[in-house]
């Protein structure tokens, strides 16, 4: 077993993966943790991390003889333009760099099969694969693997390649030797407690998510709290803000995968351009990518939202009144409150204007 684990790791680099490690399936701790998450209303509308009960953290119930959960990380880092320079041009969307490229889901899922596959040829295993894709601890498991330690912002850190980087996991009746957990380097370190936009993270490795930019444009399925809207500034789909600060991420490559390059100019698109796509050009321009998964009418209540807050200019405006008679509900309701918000700058300023 020893020799087959250390082979799974060679075959998982060759498959384009940074790095693999083995954990068991005893999660009582992260079981605690999440059930008193769940018990705050932390979750929000993501009713899916509530609805499959202990299955998430007992891998033997969700996969029947699991005994090992084989943990894989790839980095995603794209070549792209500078996110924080992205971030302070208000007439141009921010996406988060994850979503830049092609969906994740079938990049890793695919590779991750192939390595199941491998395996089986040198020993025969029952065995599931997945991504982002059913009710997995992902990090814990990560954690226990030795890829890791959760950071304070409940993301995975590693000191050699911070926390750009995605997971995915092969659960297995392997009895392979598990890998050791590393400690924890965040120190007293809270720069991604205070650069939270929104203070989402409300205390060390404690995150609302009904709070988080990445909730509200991608999960949330309604209107964003008005009270958030502003805060949001022209971030679109997801934030990176957290991550941006965390000093384990300067150490951080770009990626050599071209699956994860930016497609469509969307590493700095204005936002009146990508406002006016129509239903069409989004399924169309977006297809392959993870953010199609939400849907052309949540697409421009985001993007309302960020031409509420960018700078007033003539396209800006314009883009707005184009989108004023729209048909979906939604999309005019963020519509009319992104004008409101034009509309009382303006005010300020002509009652703030020299006489």
């Amino acid at each position: 077993m020893a020799q087959l684990a250390g082979d799974i790791k060679a075959w998982g680099r060759a498959l384009g993966f940074d790095e693999l490690g083995i954990a068991d399936i005893d999660l009582k701790e992260a079981e605690t943790r999440l059930s008193a998450w769940l018990a705050q209303g932390f979750h929000g509308e993501m009713d899916y991390m509530a609805r499959h009960g202990s299955k998430r953290s007992r891998p033997a119930e969700l996969v029947p003889g699991t005994v090992r959960v084989i943990s894989a990380r790839m980095s995603y880092w794209p070549h792209a333009r500078p996110a924080q320079a992205v971030l302070e041009d208000g007439e141009l969307a921010y996406v988060s760099r994850y979503a830049l490229g092609r969906d994740y889901h079938k990049v890793l899922r695919g590779r991750l099969q192939a390595l199941a596959q491998r395996i089986s040829e040198a020993a025969p295993h029952g065995y599931r694969v997945f991504t982002d894709s059913a009710p997995v601890l992902e990090v814990a498991l990560a954690h226990k693997a030795g890829l890791g330690w959760r950071g304070k912002h409940t993301l995975l850190l590693t000191r050699r390649m911070g926390s750009y980087f995605f997971l995915g996991e092969i659960y297995t009746t392997l009895p392979l030797p598990p890998d050791a957990a590393q400690s924890a380097h965040c120190g007293t370190c809270r720069r991604c407690l205070d650069v939270c936009p929104t203070q989402a993270i409300v205390a060390p490795y404690k995150l609302d998510a009904r709070r988080c930019i990445s909730y509200l444009t991608i999960e949330l399925k309604g209107s964003i709290p008005v009270a958030l809207r502003p805060l949001m500034g022209n971030r679109i789909y997801g934030c990176d803000d957290c991550q941006l600060v965390c000093p384990w991420n300067q150490l951080a490559r770009a990626t050599p995968l071209e699956d994860f390059s930016p497609r469509h100019g969307l590493d700095g698109a204005r936002l009146a351009e990508l406002f006016s796509w129509s239903e069409a050009q989004f399924n169309e321009r977006l297809a392959g990518s993870p953010i199609r998964r939400i849907g052309w009418e949540r697409w421009l209540r985001n993007i309302a939202v960020a031409l509420g807050n960018a700078p007033a200019s003539a396209e800006v405006l314009n883009a707005l009144g184009l989108r004023r008679g729209h048909t979906s509900v939604l999309v005019r309701e963020h519509v009319e409150w992104a004008l409101a918000q034009h509309a009382n700058k303006q005010e300020r300023v002509e009652r703030n204007a020299p006489s």
